[in-house]
């Protein structure tokens, strides 16, 4: 967690499509990225590259919220998401990058999620901590298998 980036690494128990699918669809997206305690409105979603998208997590405790948004910066179907962050509040400056990289394996994803630029007035542990709600959030979005009948 060195130069103020977080890095992560999930082997997940679902296709690459279907995780894919949870970072491209708005109302699924909003359901796991989140951490425990939080929740979150997708104002925009233009999921295509040079897309933009705007989002607010709202602390569920307190009621208090912070608004974010970005670029896509470059998508590869079911391999690569790219996108830069930048908080709507002054006091968290600065631009985040974020690259999502997903590879098929044996019993389903690996995913690798590098996070850079975070404000330095954010403890990255902090970070790393919420990433980790968020992915425990996203394997229990794709991993179950529901018929429709």
């Amino acid at each position: 967690m060195e130069n103020n980036s977080v890095s992560l690494h999930r082997v997940i128990k679902a296709s690459p499509e279907k995780v894919f699918m949870a970072f491209s669809n708005p109302l699924a997206y909003s359901t796991w990225l989140p951490p425990y305690g939080f929740l979150c409105t997708v104002q925009q979603m233009d999921f295509k590259v040079n897309g933009k998208y705007h989002m607010t997590f709202i602390n569920f405790s307190t009621g208090n919220g912070h608004s974010f948004g970005g670029t896509f910066l470059d998508i590869k179907p079911n391999e690569l998401i790219k996108y830069s962050d930048t908080f709507d509040d002054p006091g968290l400056p600065g631009e985040m990058t974020t690259t999502v990289q997903l590879k098929q394996v044996s019993c389903g994803t690996e995913i690798n999620i590098l996070q850079e630029g975070i404000p330095s007035v954010i403890p990255t542990e902090m970070c790393y901590l919420g990433w980790q709600d968020s992915l425990d959030k996203l394997i229990k979005l794709v991993e179950p298998e529901i018929p429709d009948a």
